[in-house]
């Protein structure tokens, strides 16, 4: 399988149903489920590598399941110097646990503040990225920017932000938050290609609403599909549903996943 697109799947739909979105007590099913449905790996979210036997666990079911743990996500304010403490000692536990079971990735998103971000929260922000860059090259793990909408809102004001002051850091774009963002995904992959080194893939209606699984939409991935094989795409792509706070699921979620799987493989021919 190096010799292509690695696929694999984030748990956040599963999360956005439990309270305190913990999905260590279901990984069983999680794992059973993406398997199911045909994926490479998963991308886990780090909350899941927090218990004291979490690389245990994990690296059983990821034996058991045949699916390898691609990464995970990651987050804070890091625009906020005083969460950086919290920051750092977070990434300093997951990391390395994270590299334990094969982790190369770890997709990271640096925290929404109520107004656009100022020159001074920036700096603080690319600060405590630095450091977190610094933990993960010493467990061979790369960090990538995971957007959502607020990175790339005003001309994509933040995401200009970081990339001003740490040139070489890489991207890992949710191609469906940047349509909400107001940013076309086949031109941002066109601008930022050398520097993409993993996809969120997820699908949306014509009405601007998530559909209950890819290929159920309305978004371009034919010319998306295009463009990342102009730009030479050769990272990992995971897929991450996510469904509007009232949506009633129509069928289980590991078919809705094997459908999205189905339709990145026959789309983008991964």
């Amino acid at each position: 399988m190096a010799d292509r697109i690695q696929v694999g799947a984030h748990p956040w739909v599963y999360a956005a149903r439990r309270e305190q979105r913990d999905i260590y007590p279901i990984l069983d099913q999680i794992f059973s489920d993406m398997s199911y449905a045909g994926f490479d790996g998963i991308e886990l979210m780090s909350t899941a590598l927090r218990p004291d036997d979490a690389v245990e666990r994990i690296g059983e079911l990821s034996q058991k399941c045949s699916l390898s743990v691609i990464g995970c996500s990651f987050g804070g304010r890091m625009w906020d110097r005083e969460r950086h403490g919290a920051t750092l000692e977070e990434a300093e536990l997951v990391i390395p646990r994270l590299a334990q079971l094969g982790g190369r990735t770890l997709g990271t998103s640096v925290g929404p503040s109520r107004e656009p971000k100022t020159p001074e929260q920036l700096d603080a922000q690319c600060e405590v990225l630095k450091q977190v860059m610094a933990i993960c090259g010493k467990n061979g793990v790369v960090l990538n920017l995971h957007n959502h909408t607020y990175e790339v809102e005003n001309n994509e004001h933040d995401l200009n932000g970081t990339l001003a002051r740490i040139p070489d850091v890489k991207l890992g774009p949710d191609l469906n938050w940047l349509l909400r963002g107001g940013v076309d995904p086949v031109d941002f992959i066109r601008r930022h290609g050398e520097r993409i080194v993993f996809l969120h893939l997820r699908d949306q209606k014509a009405d601007g609403t998530w559909p209950e699984a890819m290929g159920e939409g309305d978004m371009d991935y034919v010319a998306i599909g295009q463009a990342l094989q102009e730009v030479g795409f050769s990272g990992e792509a995971v897929i991450e549903l996510a469904h509007e706070r009232e949506f009633e699921l129509t069928r289980p979620l590991r078919e809705s996943l094997k459908m999205s799987r189905d339709f990145v493989r026959e789309t983008l021919w991964y």
